[in-house]
């Protein structure tokens, strides 16, 4: 029998990024498989949820947890009352914070340490918090959960964290979501980004500084120099690095980069498994999702070795070291090459389909359980 348990959704952030995906995701399939699940998440969620997981029990919080700082007081004070109302046996924080007087047991998900390992890579404010965040769910949660390997080690390295209480859940894909696309949805996103048919490079996640974007740029702009039908680089996601204007700032008028901000959720297997090639040269990632929507839309992806992205990518994604010019010259190698990205493509799209929300969704249970234990 399964422990009742209290998922905190009330964290998911309203951009719909890959924290959302990974919440989304799990819960729906928690449902699927007949967990015992309680809900709580903000009011303008409760309904998506309710779809989500029709058999779980969701709960709005007050409109105030929309506010971080009263999100994380109610998280305190007024979580652990409710996992006592709800009668649950394990509370689950999917976002590095728990309550420290929770009156039942805690797992947390922490989804990367680049807080600690890259911290110039971070808003110096934002590392702070969640470097106190990691520090404080690492020392009382009763299980940590973790989406890959290196993630894990990492913890171990930097933070002496008691591996017996580690558990690595790797994230799913949404095959419904993210498919290969119609040649009717790739010509619906190309139009609507102003390309026409034009080839692109794409790229998906926030544009925060250890995405690398900057170099993504600049490297972009070396691959295509001479090139008689260049492709367009195409950033799709926030702005969150002046970095960007910057290194766009630099390359010839000639190097066309489209930014269109948040793509909805239904154009994303047309911009993806429309590209000639996904960039995505993080610096450093917990897991990797956009690398492996990518490939679960049939579109060759081009990454780095660092941190979890091999174990997402494996010999199914071509690789880069982060600086501009080795980014210029994979990418370079990939235009020049549509035998290569073919083969690339067939290779992730059949790799992404080993990676199941239904899986993690195991790994969870078995994470709760052992919290009980």
């Amino acid at each position: 029998m399964t422990p009742r348990v209290l998922v905190d959704a009330a964290a998911v952030p309203a951009d719909r990024g890959a924290l959302t995906r990974y919440v989304d995701g799990l819960v729906a399939a928690l449902d699927r498989a007949g967990a015992d699940l309680a809900v709580v998440c903000q009011r303008a969620d409760a309904e998506r949820y309710g779809g989500l997981a029709p058999s779980a029990r969701v709960i709005s919080g007050p409109p105030s947890i929309g506010n971080r700082a009263a999100r994380l007081a109610w998280e305190q004070t007024s979580l652990p009352v409710l996992a006592r109302q709800v009668g649950a046996q394990v509370i689950h924080a999917p976002y590095y914070s728990i309550p420290l007087r929770a009156g039942v047991p805690t797992v947390v998900t922490v989804h990367d340490v680049t807080w600690f390992t890259d911290p110039g890579q971070h808003n110096a404010m934002k590392a702070s918090f969640f470097r106190s965040a990691t520090r404080t769910a690492v020392r009382h949660a009763t299980r940590v959960i973790v989406p890959s390997k290196a993630t894990r080690e990492e913890l171990i390295r930097v933070l002496s964290a008691d591996s017996t209480r580690i558990d690595v859940a790797y994230h799913g894909v949404d095959k419904t979501l993210f498919h290969r696309p119609s040649e009717q949805e790739v010509k619906r996103v190309s139009d609507r980004l102003g390309l026409h048919g034009q080839a692109y490079v794409a790229f998906l996640g926030a544009l925060e500084p250890r995405k690398n974007v900057p170099n993504l740029i600049r490297g972009f702009a070396g691959a295509v120099k001479g090139l008689r039908d260049a492709p367009a680089l195409v950033l799709a996601g926030g702005v969150r690095d002046e970095g960007v204007d910057a290194a766009v700032n630099e390359v010839a008028a000639t190097v066309r980069v489209v930014r269109p901000g948040y793509l909805a959720f239904s154009d994303l297997p047309g911009f993806l498994g429309g590209a000639i090639t996904v960039a995505f040269p993080s610096r450093g990632e917990g897991f990797g999702l956009p690398v492996l929507e990518a490939m679960a839309c049939g579109a060759p992806v081009l990454t780095t070795h660092r941190a979890s992205l091999p174990e997402v990518g494996g010999d199914a994604v071509a690789y880069t070291e982060p600086d501009a010019e080795s980014i210029g010259r994979e990418l370079r190698a990939l235009i020049d090459s549509p035998e290569r990205r073919e083969q690339l493509a067939s290779a992730g799209f059949a790799r992404s389909q080993e990676f199941t929300w239904e899986s993690s969704a195991e790994a969870h249970l078995v994470s709760y359980q052992r919290a009980v234990e």
